[in-house]
């Protein structure tokens, strides 16, 4: 029996922990996860192993699983995590803005940096005051992108302090380490190093009241998103996704990460890029070049909603290369792609913010 993990959490995402409204996947309660031919073994993290319902919960699992694979045989085993399950307490009030929506990829070349400097500016054209910081610190593309090679931010004193100013353009402030170093400079650094530019870009530029900060992290999972949890509390990730299977699995390890405690970021969405090619000499025709329907079946599988889909159409990497960004485009199809996204990324952050608590900066042990 071939049993996939993903359709695992999809059950376990089914499952209420009794006397809440909350399923035991968002509650993080699923410490580990192995399957083995028919065998799957699950270890649930419970705030006591004194709970009432702990026997309606053990079944309710095992029916969840076996309503999808019949035959599996299902063990469950609980331990009490007290730690895991404490209140959430309101977000640092340090923090440069509003909200700040972390833009992640599994892998790269999906188009990330794309939706992140689009939706941005999106974000801006519907009325919000936006930021954009690139935290790609290795290849930082966001200057090629909005026309800002070459030049430098200043530095002003503010309060007493000496602060960074952030680039302008189109009416919004842009921070990039591509700022800072020559174009054909390799950016060489890691663990400490990387936390302080972090640092320095989220708390030592002086931005201005914002709705939305945009942060462009590098692909994968590794020091740079560590570094941003543990430095402001991010309100939401989005995951941006090609509908190739092999991206896609990418992907989850990406939003896994971000789900699991401490850090407890919520996914406000998945945007599938490069979703198929449309000939211009034959508008009504869609080539799915990379397959489809893996942005869909990553929404699905982390509860979340798929913001939009955006087809590979020349203009938007035209677009990137000169410095004008397609959602800037007004009356294009390409454009309203981006505007739609930036919408239904203003209702997930609004719904989010009215069910649950604020996220707080994350406070990770070495042990």
């Amino acid at each position: 029996m071939n049993i996939e993990e993903g359709k695992i959490i999809e059950a376990l995402g089914q499952v209420i922990y009794p006397g809440t409204d909350r399923d035991i996947f968002s509650m993080h309660m699923i410490e580990k996860l192995d399957t083995e031919g028919s065998n799957v073994n699950i270890h649930l993290a419970l705030p006591s192993l004194d709970i009432q319902h702990k026997e309606k919960l053990n079944f309710a699992c095992i029916e969840e699983i076996q309503k999808i694979y019949p035959k599996a045989e299902v063990n469950i085993h609980m331990m009490a995590r007290p730690g895991n399950f404490k209140e959430s307490t309101p977000a640092s009030p340090a923090a440069p803005a509003k909200n700040i929506i972390a833009i992640a990829s599994g892998k790269g070349g999906v188009g990330k940096s794309t939706v992140a400097v689009n939706l941005a500016l999106g974000l801006q054209q519907l009325g919000a005051k936006v930021g954009l910081v690139d935290l790609d610190l290795h290849g930082p593309s966001i200057p090629t992108m909005l026309g800002l090679q070459g030049q430098h931010p200043k530095v002003s004193e503010a309060n007493g302090q000496q602060k960074i100013l952030p680039l302008e353009t189109h009416g919004m402030p842009v921070m990039s380490i591509g700022f800072l170093v020559k174009p054909e400079q390799a950016v060489v650094m890691r663990g400490p190093r990387l936390a302080g530019i972090i640092n320095q870009f989220l708390k030592d530029v002086l931005w201005e009241s914002l709705d939305y900060l945009i942060v462009d992290l590098p692909p994968g999972t590794g020091d740079i998103q560590l570094s941003l949890v543990q430095t402001v509390p991010v309100t939401g990730t989005i995951i941006v996704t090609t509908p190739q299977r092999v991206a896609v699995a990418d992907a989850i390890k990406a939003a896994n990460m971000f789900r699991m405690p401490p850090m407890e970021v919520p996914v406000l969405g998945v945007v599938e890029n490069m979703s198929w090619f449309t000939p211009v000499e034959l508008p009504d025709n869609k080539y799915h070049l990379f397959g489809k329907g893996g942005g869909e079946q990553l929404a699905r599988l982390y509860q979340t909603k798929l913001l939009g889909q955006v087809p590979i159409v020349q203009s938007i990497r035209e677009g990137g290369d000169t410095g004008k960004p397609a959602v800037l485009e007004q009356g294009t199809i390409t454009a309203q792609h981006f505007l739609n996204i930036a919408e239904n990324t203003m209702k997930q952050v609004a719904e989010r913010n009215k069910s649950q608590a604020p996220t707080e900066v994350v406070q990770i042990k070495h042990q």
